[in-house]
C-alpha cells in the first residue's frame, strides 16, 4: 500500500474559539421565568361518573400546579370503569376492595397516633415464654360436620346442625399433653387454618366449634407465665372468626352487586342478613360456659351494626358485667383487655365502657393478693414479682385505650384512684406506660413520691423508675425539678445488685441526663455504669443496652471536642470486648462524626480518639469480610480523613497522611483517598506559593509526589493504578517536578500491557477495552504538554506508548486499536502547531523547546505515516462480508479525523479522504443522515477564511442512496 504523508493543518485556536462562541442575545423575561411554577386554569370540567354518584360540572380556576388530565378523569380510568360494568368477576373484585377499604377505615378511626395491638403482639410473644410442658384440647372433626349435598332437604340440614352442636357437648375432642411451647404454637396455628378451611367449605358449625374450643383454653392457667402469649395466639383466631362472620353477613347485604356505604344504617340491611346475624348471636348465647360465650360474642361484636344503631352500645356494658363472673383475676383482666380492644375497633367513641372495665378491675384488685392466687403460685413455683408482670400487657392496653384523647381531669382521677389502693406498684407502672408522656413528666415529683411508698416485695421499684425514665425521655419535666428527679432516681438505680436490672434502668436514664445536664453529670453516670458492669465481666451480657447508651450519648453530645473531654467515654468503649459489637459501636460514632462535624478539625484529642476508633474498624477486616462491609468501613474512614486539616501547617498534614497510610493499609479505597488528599496538598502548596516554589516548598512537594509514587503500586485495581499514575503525574508536572512526572508517566506506560481482557465492575465481569480507550485518550491529552527529556530523544513517551499499544493483544472483533491510533493522530497534529492549545504554567512544552524545528516536525510526520499505515491495513482486513459494517464506521471515523486535523490542500491527503468517504458508503452500511450532515458541515466550513479548498472537496464527495 502506498505511503500517505501526513500534513496537519495549521490552527489558530484563539480565532477558532471566538467563532465557536454562542451569540449573546439580550432576553427580556417579562412574566416568564424557567423556574416559575406552571399555572393551569381549569374551567367547566366535566367529571366522569363513579358508581353511586351523579355527574357534575364545575367551573374553577386553580393557581396550583396540577395535572389537567387527572383532574378531568378524577383519578378514574374510564376504560376500567366500562370493563368493570360488563365483567362480573371485576365487579366482585371491586366489592372486595371496597370492603377492604371500609375495614381499613374502621380500624383507622382511632387515628394514627394510637398504637395498635398488632405492634404489641410480637413483644408479648417474645417476652412471655416457658419451658414447661403444655396441653391443648383439639377438636376432632366428624363426618357429620361436612356440608350436605344440594339435594338434601332443609329440615335434614337443620337436624344435622343441631346434632353437631350436641356433638360438641358430648366431647368430640382430643387432649394433647406434654407439648413444648413451639409445638403448642404450631397446634394453635393449625386450628386457625382449620377454622379458615371449615369456613371456606361451608362448615360453619365446625368453625364455631373450633372457636369455642380455643376460647376454653383461656380459662386454663396451669402454666401461668405463658398466659399472655396464649392470649395473643387465641385472640388471633377469635379475630379471624369475627372477620369471617362480619364479611359473610355483609356479602348478604349486597343488592344488585352494590356494596353498602361505609356508614350504613340497619334500616337498609335486608331481612336475610339480619336473620343470619341474629342466628349467630343465638348460637353463641347457647354456649354454656361463661368464658367461651363471652369471647365468641365479643369477637362478633361488630355484627351488631346490622341489627340496630344502639346494638354495640347496649352490648358493651352487658359484656363488661359478664366479666365479673370470672373468678381468676388474671383471666378476668385479659378478658377486659380483649373487650377494650374490640371496643376501640368498632366504637372508639364509647369511652364509658372502657372506664367501667378499669374501675371494675380496681374493685377486684385485692384478689391478686388473696389466698387462692397465692396457693396457685406456690403450686407453680412462681414468685409474686414475676406474677405481677403477667398483668402488665392487659392493664397497659386498658389504660392506653382510656388515655387516648382523654381529658386531663379523667387522667388525674385515674391517678388518684390508683393512689388509694395499697401496694399499687403494678397499676402505677401501667399508668406510666399508658398515659401521655407530657402528663407524666409534668407530675414527675408526684410519681416519685408514689414510687417511694410502694412495697419493694411486690413489684420492683427499679421497673417503676425505668417506666418514669421512658416518659421523661419523651417529654421534659419542670425545669426546677430536673436535678432532684435525677438524684432520686439514681439513688435507687445505683443500689441495684443485679447487673441486668441495673443496666436496664441506667440505659433509660442516660438519655434524660444527656438531654438536661452537662458533661459532668454524663461523666458521673458513665462512671457508675462502668463500676457496676465491670465486675465478673457483667458487660458481656449487656451489649445491646451498652450500645444504646453510646447511641444516646452521641445523639445529644455531637460536639466531639466536648464528647472526648468526657473522661469516662473512652473507658466506657473498652467494655465492648466482643469484636463484632465493638466495630458496630465504632461505626455509630464515626457516622455521627461525619453527620455533625461541620468544620475540619486538628484537635489532637479528637484525632487520637478517632484514629483509635478507625483503627479498630480497619483491624476487623479479614479474608471473610464482605465487600459491602469493606466499602462501608472505608467510606467512614475516608469521611474522617477529609475532615482533618492543619491549616497552613502542610508538613503536619503530610505526617498525618503518612501515619494514616500505615494504619489503614488493608482498605484500598482509603489508600486511594490518601493519594488524592496528598495530591491536593501539593496543589494547595502551589496555590499558596502562586506557582513560584522556594527551596523548602519544592522539597515538600517532591515529598508529596514520593508518597504517591510509593503508595500506588500497593493497590490491586489496574485502572485505579493507571488513573492515579496519570493524576499524580499531572500534579507533579504542575509543580515543575519534571523528572518525577516522567517517572509517573513511564510507570503508566509500562502498566498498560498488564491490563486484562476482562475486569470486575460492581461484581460483574466486563470487557476492559472501553476503559483502556478512555484512559489512553486522557493520557494523550496530558502528553501534549509534557516536554521531552533532553537525554531520551524526541517524543520518547509517545513512542513508548505506541509500542505498547502495538504489542498489546487486541480482540479480533474489536476496533479499539484503530480508534486509539486515530486519537494519536489528533495528538500528533496538535504537536505540530506553533503554539499549543493549552500549557502548564511555568512548564515549557515542546512548542517552546523546539520552536517549530523542521527535524522535530519531520519526526512527527514520520510517526503519523506509520500510524496511518496501521489504520489503512486494519481497514483492509475488514473487507470480508461479515465485517463490512465495521469497515464503514471506521472509514467515516478516520475521514472525520482528516477533515478536522489534516491539511486537505495536499493532493494525496485529499484523495485519501475521498477514498475513505466512498469506502464508508460502498456497501450501503453508512447512515444517510450522518453523511448528509457531514457534507453540509464541509460546505459551511468552505465559506470560512482560508478554507475555500473544501469547496472542491465537497464536489468530489457523492451521496449514494441505498438500493
Amino acid at each position: 500500500m502506498a505511503a500517505f504523508p501526513w500534513h496537519a493543518r495549521s490552527r489558530n485556536y484563539v480565532s477558532e474559539s471566538e467563532v465557536c462562541k454562542l451569540e449573546s442575545v439580550p432576553l427580556d423575561f417579562g412574566d416568564y421565568h424557567p423556574l416559575k411554577p406552571i399555572t393551569v386554569t381549569e374551567s367547566k370540567t366535566k367529571k366522569m361518573n363513579r358508581k353511586g354518584s351523579t355527574s357534575s360540572t364545575s367551573s374553577s380556576s386553580s393557581s396550583s400546579v396540577m395535572d389537567p388530565l387527572s383532574s378531568v378523569l378524577d383519578g378514574t380510568d374510564p376504560l376500567s370503569l366500562f370493563a368493570a360494568a360488563a365483567d362480573p368477576v371485576t365487579t366482585t373484585a371491586t366489592m372486595d376492595s371496597t370492603r377492604k377499604k371500609r375495614d381499613k377505615d374502621d380500624s383507622s378511626a382511632v387515628g394514627s397516633d394510637f398504637e395498635p395491638w398488632s405492634s404489641k403482639r410480637g413483644e408479648i410473644l417474645s417476652r412471655y415464654t416457658t419451658t414447661e410442658k403444655l396441653s391443648i384440647n383439639l377438636y376432632m372433626g366428624s363426618e357429620k360436620g361436612k356440608a350436605t349435598t344440594t339435594g338434601s332437604a332443609v329440615s335434614e340440614k337443620v337436624r344435622t346442625r343441631l346434632e353437631e352442636l350436641d356433638d360438641l357437648e358430648e366431647g368430640s375432642q382430643k387432649e394433647l399433653l406434654n407439648l413444648t411451647q413451639q409445638d403448642y404454637m404450631n397446634r394453635i396455628e393449625e386450628l386457625n387454618q382449620s377454622l379458615k378451611d371449615a369456613w371456606s367449605s361451608d362448615q360453619k358449625v365446625k368453625a364455631l366449634k373450633i372457636v369455642i374450643q380455643c376460647s376454653k383454653l383461656l380459662s386454663d392457667t396451669t402454666v401461668i407465665q405463658f398466659y399472655p402469649s396464649k392470649f395473643v395466639l387465641i385472640t388471633d383466631i377469635l379475630d379471624t372468626f369475627g372477620k369471617l362472620v362480619y364479611e359473610r353477613i355483609l356479602s348478604m347485604c349486597m343488592d344488585n352487586r352494590v356494596s353498602l356505604p361505609d356508614n350504613f344504617s340497619p334500616e337498609i340491611v335486608n331481612d336475610t342478613a339480619k336473620e343470619t346475624c341474629l342466628n349467630w348471636f343465638f348460637k353463641i348465647a347457647s354456649i354454656r360456659e361463661l368464658i367461651p360465650r363471652f369471647y365468641v360474642e365479643a369477637a362478633i361484636l361488630k355484627c351488631n351494626k346490622f341489627l340496630s344503631k344502639t346494638g354495640i352500645s347496649e352490648c358493651l356494658p352487658r359484656l363488661t358485667s359478664m366479666i365479673r363472673g370470672i373468678g381468676d383475676p388474671l383471666v378476668a383482666v385479659y378478658a377486659r383487655a380483649y373487650l377494650c380492644r374490640v371496643g376501640m375497633e368498632v366504637a372508639p367513641q364509647l369511652k364509658e365502657s372502657l372506664n367501667k372495665n378499669f374501675f371494675d378491675f380496681l374493685l377486684t384488685f385485692k384478689q391478686i393478693h388473696g389466698d387462692t392466687v397465692q396457693n396457685q403460685l406456690v403450686v407453680q413455683c412462681v414468685e409474686i414479682p414475676l406474677y405481677l408482670t403477667l398483668y402488665s400487657p392487659a392493664i397497659d392496653w386498658i389504660l392506653q385505650c382510656i388515655a387516648y384523647h382523654a381529658p386531663e381531669v379523667l387522667l388525674t382521677e385515674m391517678m388518684e384512684r390508683c393512689k388509694k389502693l395499697g401496694n399499687n406498684a403494678l397499676l402505677l407502672n401501667s399508668v406510666m406506660s399508658a398515659f401521655r408522656a407530657e402528663f407524666i413528666a409534668a407530675r414527675s415529683m408526684d410519681f416519685i413520691a408514689m414510687i417511694k411508698e410502694c412495697d419493694e416485695s411486690g413489684f420492683p421499684k427499679h421497673l417503676l423508675f425505668r417506666s418514669l425514665g421512658l416518659n421523661l425521655a419523651l417529654a421534659d419535666p419542670p425545669e426546677n425539678d430536673r436535678l432532684q428527679i435525677l438524684n432520686e432516681a439514681w439513688k435507687v438505680i445505683t443500689k441495684l445488685k443485679n447487673p441486668q436490672d441495673y443496666i436496664n434502668c441506667a440505659e433509660v436514664w442516660v438519655e434524660y441526663t444527656c438531654r438536661h445536664f452537662t458533661k459532668r453529670e454524663v461523666n458521673t453516670v458513665l462512671a457508675d455504669v462502668i463500676k457496676h458492669m465491670t465486675p465478673d465481666r457483667a458487660f458481656e451480657d449487656a451489649y445491646p443496652q451498652l450500645q444504646s447508651i453510646i447511641q444516646k450519648v452521641i445523639t445529644y453530645i455531637y460536639d466531639f471536642s466536648l464528647l472526648f473531654s468526657v473522661e469516662k467515654f473512652l473507658p466506657f468503649l473498652d467494655m465492648f470486648q466482643k469484636e463484632s459489637v465493638r466495630v458496630e459501636v465504632c461505626k455509630c460514632i464515626m457516622e455521627s462524626f461525619i453527620k455533625h462535624q461541620q468544620e475540619s478539625t486538628k484537635d489532637p484529642v479528637i484525632l487520637n480518639a478517632l484514629l483509635h476508633i478507625c483503627k479498630t474498624m480497619h483491624d476487623s477486616v479479614n479474608a471473610l469480610t464482605l465487600e459491602d462491609e469493606k466499602r462501608m468501613l472505608a467510606a467512614l474512614i475516608n469521611g474522617f480523613i477529609k475532615m482533618v486539616s492543619f491549616g497552613r501547617d502542610f508538613e503536619q498534614q503530610l505526617s498525618f497522611y503518612v501515619e494514616a497510610r500505615s494504619m489503614f493499609c488493608n482498605l484500598e479505597p482509603v489508600l486511594v483517598q490518601l493519594i488524592h488528599s496528598v495530591n491536593q496538598l501539593a496543589m494547595e502548596t502551589r496555590k499558596v506559593m502562586k506557582g513560584n516554589h522556594s527551596r523548602k516548598t519544592a522539597a515538600f512537594v517532591r515529598a508529596c509526589v514520593a508518597f504517591c509514587f510509593i503508595t500506588i503500586p500497593s493497590l490491586s485495581g489496574i485502572f485505579t493504578r493507571l488513573n492515579l499514575y496519570l493524576h499524580s503525574g499531572q500534579v507533579a508536572l504542575a509543580n515543575q517536578c519534571l523528572s518525577q512526572a516522567d517517572a509517573f508517566f513511564k510507570a503508566a506506560v509500562s502498566l498498560v500491557p498488564e491490563v486484562p481482557k476482562m475486569i470486575s465492575v460492581d461484581g460483574k465481569m466486563r470487557p476492559s477495552d472501553a476503559f483502556l480507550l478512555e484512559f489512553l485518550c486522557n493520557f494523550f491529552s496530558t502528553l501534549l504538554v509534557v516536554p521531552d527529556h533532553p537525554e531520551q530523544g524526541v517524543l520518547f513517551l509517545v513512542r513508548g506508548l505506541l509500542n505498547v499499544i502495538q504489542d498489546y493483544t487486541w480482540e479480533d472483533n474489536n476496533d479499539d486499536k484503530v480508534r486509539i491510533y486515530t486519537n494519536v493522530l489528533h495528538l500528533l497534529s496538535a504537536m505540530t502547531q506553533e503554539t499549543y492549545i493549552y500549557h502548564v504554567d511555568k512548564v515549557d512544552s515542546n512548542d517552546t523547546l523546539y520552536g517549530g524545528d523542521s527535524k522535530f516536525l519531520a519526526e512527527i510526520n514520520k510517526l503519523c505515516e506509520t500510524v496511518i499505515a496501521q489504520i489503512l491495513d486494519h481497514l483492509k482486513t475488514l473487507g470480508k462480508e461479515e465485517t463490512l459494517k465495521r469497515q464503514s464506521q471506521l472509514a467515516l471515523y478516520f475521514f472525520n479525523t482528516i477533515l478536522a486535523h489534516g491539511d486537505l490542500r495536499n493532493n494525496k491527503l485529499n484523495q485519501l479522504s475521498v477514498n475513505l468517504w466512498n469506502l464508508a458508503q460502498k456497501h450501503g452500511f453508512a447512515d444517510t443522515k450522518t453523511m448528509v450532515k457531514t457534507l453540509e458541515y464541509i460546505k459551511r466550513q468552505s465559506k470560512q477564511p482560508g478554507m475555500s479548498h473544501l469547496t472542491d472537496l465537497a464536489l468530489r464527495l457523492p451521496l449514494q442512496s441505498r438500493t
